[in-house]
């Protein structure tokens, strides 16, 4: 397969034949700004799972897509002469000639990169039109731009030769590439900012762009702007969509016969998967009579191997069936009733990671001590810090996402480690690394009617702030 450009404009015509001349000195261009590069590649990384399909657009000589190392790497770009360097330096990876604004290739990849590259085409808009070509519904589109307050420095850099002189054409602050993006039926998921200090100094640049990069208002002075979305689009028709509900339990043997009666229909098909975890008040037993009871509902029952609600999940998860993944506490103080407001969010399209919400509407007198409260918000604030997405309750039970997500989520769980016997931010780790739309649904949240709590408020509270530095590292300072 081999693809050119059509209707060449006089405009590109001369930006062909630019960057034709520049594809002999790229690679000296890319060894001054290396530092720069490597960066960028290294955050890139990790946005982009190895086992990825990737299509770069605007790939120059193809150095960016190489070190992503995809499992499928497919570049493009309007120069035939760094289509050719491509070609011979990296023969494992497909390259074509070819146009932003008029794509010729029908494949759908994983990734989407573009790097630059909508400076120089000529209708931006028409440009994202095109991106649906290569998009099927899980697909991210990740662009990388410079920031406008950073035109004169720019422009010097490149006089002074310390950066492959280029033509832009449009300098474009976030919200207006946002909203160019939302005119094509494309959602935005996170916007960035990256690189304080685009070149190397021992010490210094780690503090520049580790952390002053990272501190509100500061990042809007960074270098490089970039802006993560997807199409909008259902990934299928809502009315096909089956669920399973994974109910983990300990000693909750009063709340089981509740749970399944209350556990509304949801999608063409509903599971019910009971975790029970080791209890003393004989759950494990009610659990098995209530699926013998109500043999016309699809319910397992399984044992719990390890330790905590978050094995309890993964076990779950794992002997999940259908389409959509769903928790549900035993102790029904996030009610059963509540749950197709969270299976219609995600077979709509509304977004990829549901998460409840207590913290909205007034709670019952005793459905969360003070301090369990004061918690909630203080980790709140600290993860929509670090997610770049708002998260009013990061402790609601109550989570739902795709499984295919979640398989996806389950491959890259070495990233975080093993630190999170909920559950809860195992989850949205992944699901932040992954660049899933998060959206939260307000829950009233209720008294427990039968058992006690299995939260230790103190020592439960100490992990929480160890996996917010976790999350620092992991997710901010990278």
């Amino acid at each position: 397969m081999n693809h050119s450009v059509k209707n060449i404009s006089a405009n590109k015509k001369e930006l062909i034949k630019r960057f034709d001349s520049l594809a002999f000195e790229r690679s000296k261009w890319r060894k001054r700004g290396q530092y720069f590069h490597r960066e960028l590649e290294k955050y890139l990384r990790y946005l982009i799972p190895p086992d990825s399909s990737v299509l770069e657009i605007g790939c120059a000589t193809g150095d960016l897509l190489n070190a992503l190392k995809p499992a499928r790497g497919v570049g493009i770009d309007i120069s035939p002469e760094m289509i050719r360097k491509a070609r011979s330096s990296f023969p494992d990876l497909e390259f074509h000639v070819g146009d932003m604004e008029d794509i010729q290739i029908e494949e759908k990849f994983d990734y989407v990169v573009i790097i630059e590259t909508i400076g120089h085409v000529d209708d931006i808009q028409q440009a994202f039109r095109q991106l649906h070509k290569v998009c099927h519904a899980r697909t991210r589109i990740i662009i990388v731009y410079f920031n406008y307050l950073w035109v004169p420095l720019i422009k010097a850099s490149e006089a002074l030769r310390f950066r492959m002189p280029q033509a832009l054409q449009h300098w474009l602050p976030l919200e207006d590439i946002e909203n160019l993006l939302y005119l094509e039926d494309f959602d935005v998921i996170r916007k960035t900012y990256r690189t304080l200090l685009p070149f190397y100094i021992p010490l210094v640049s780690a503090f520049f762009n580790r952390f002053l990069a990272n501190m509100p208002f500061i990042w809007k002075l960074a270098l490089t702007e970039i802006i993560i979305a997807k199409p909008s689009r259902l990934r299928k028709p809502p009315e096909d969509v089956t669920c399973s509900i994974v109910v983990p339990c300990r000693n909750e043997k009063g709340n089981i016969e509740p749970a399944v009666k209350r556990i509304p229909k949801l999608g063409r098909h509903t599971e019910i998967i009971f975790v029970e975890g080791g209890s003393s008040d004989g759950t494990l037993e009610e659990c098995r009579r209530v699926r013998e009871k109500y043999k016309q509902l699809d319910i397992k029952v399984l044992k719990q191997d390890g330790r905590g609600k978050g094995d309890a999940v993964r076990k779950g998860f794992a002997a999940a069936q259908n389409d959509v993944l769903m928790i549900l506490d035993a102790d029904l103080t996030v009610p059963p009733e509540d749950l197709p407001k969270f299976f219609h969010a995600i077979s709509h399209g509304k977004g990829e990671f549901i998460n409840g919400s207590r913290l909205v509407y007034q709670m019952e007198r005793e459905a969360m001590r003070f301090l369990n409260l004061i918690a909630n918000k203080f980790f709140s604030r600290a993860f929509t810090y670090l997610f770049e997405q708002r998260i009013r309750d990061t402790l609601c039970g109550t989570k739902v996402l795709w499984r295919d997500d979640y398989e996806k989520i389950s491959k890259g769980r070495s990233y975080f480690g093993h630190i999170d016997p909920f559950g809860d931010f195992d989850l949205l780790f992944g699901a932040v690394k992954l660049s899933l739309k998060i959206i939260e649904i307000p829950i009233r949240y209720r008294e427990r009617a039968y058992g006690t709590t299995n939260i230790s408020r103190f020592r439960h509270g100490l992990l929480l702030f160890k996996m917010v530095w976790k999350g620092i590292w992991r997710i901010k300072w990278i």
